[in-house]
């Protein structure tokens, strides 16, 4: 696709209030997020939903409201819920959100395609259950957000594209910076980018202070860019200056100009990725 994308993380499985004022917690707080960072481009929303107490949560009827609420206002963006692997080991409990029917069925869910650590903790994706939620992604007509951290998670999505697991278009998140995976180089980028199937469409996503450099190669080269408070609390890698989803959406798209790009429409970004526009 000619135009780019722009996906907003906005809350994440960390950060919490005292890391961050503006991280959004509650279901009233992600939804007023995402509709500001909508109006000023966001085009597909990767939404973790918490519990009362602001600890993650993989139930779906608190996924129901901010669906709900998101689409009220914005019924053509693009839905994508949360399917992480770091708190939750059961099919069951990671599945949940995507039992959701009718106007609150997701668009997408992601799907991390391998097991991983983080500076602190794990994100555990054994095969079985990465094929178990594809399948129910598929049955359940939800397109996967496929999350890779270095080349051998693209290599095991062809395998389960060759396998008819997952079938294309597919949407890739390539998220650089973590400390224990790909870096965000030029070299680290190309060996993976280089490697994705045919009918792929790309965004760039950086953790920790790796994000702006990430957001960059994803508008020079890919087909967009993930950003959000999910990723980096800060606007700058000294950490001075406190990041809103507002002021890193706002970054990103100020950028994009300077670069002679744009950002495509919610129903440009749903014709690339082989989806039908919501009902709203």
């Amino acid at each position: 696709m000619k135009d780019l994308i722009l996906n907003l993380a906005p809350t994440g499985m960390v950060p919490t209030r005292a890391m961050s004022s503006a991280v959004p917690l509650s279901p009233d707080e992600i939804i007023a997020d995402c509709r500001l960072c909508a109006d000023l481009g966001a085009t597909i929303l990767h939404v973790h939903a918490r519990d009362e107490n602001g600890r993650p949560t993989f139930r779906k009827d608190i996924y129901g409201r901010i669906i709900a609420g998101i689409r009220e206002t914005h019924p053509d963006v693009i839905i994508c819920v949360s399917l992480s692997g770091r708190n939750f080991p059961e099919f069951e409990q990671r599945s949940d959100p995507l039992l959701l029917t009718g106007d609150l069925r997701p668009d997408m869910a992601s799907l991390t395609l391998s097991s991983l650590n983080f500076a602190r903790t794990e994100s555990i994706n054994a095969p079985d259950m990465v094929v178990r939620l594809a399948k129910t992604m598929e049955d359940r007509g939800i397109r996967p957000e496929l999350e890779v951290f270095d080349a051998g998670m693209v290599n095991y999505a062809r395998y389960l594209a060759d396998r008819g697991v997952l079938k294309p278009p597919f949407y890739f998140n390539v998220l650089l910076g973590n400390l224990s995976s790909a870096q965000v180089t030029p070299l680290h980028l190309a060996a993976i980018t280089q490697d994705l199937p045919p009918e792929s469409v790309w965004c760039a996503g950086g953790i920790g202070e790796s994000q702006l450099a990430a957001n960059t190669l994803g508008l020079l080269f890919g087909n967009g860019v993930r950003t959000g408070l999910e990723d980096f609390l800060w606007l700058d890698a000294d950490r001075t200056q406190p990041a809103t989803n507002e002021k890193l959406v706002s970054r990103v798209s100020e950028l994009c100009t300077l670069l002679g790009k744009r950002f495509a429409s919610a129903s440009q970004v749903r014709e690339a990725l082989g989806m039908t526009p919501h009902a709203g």
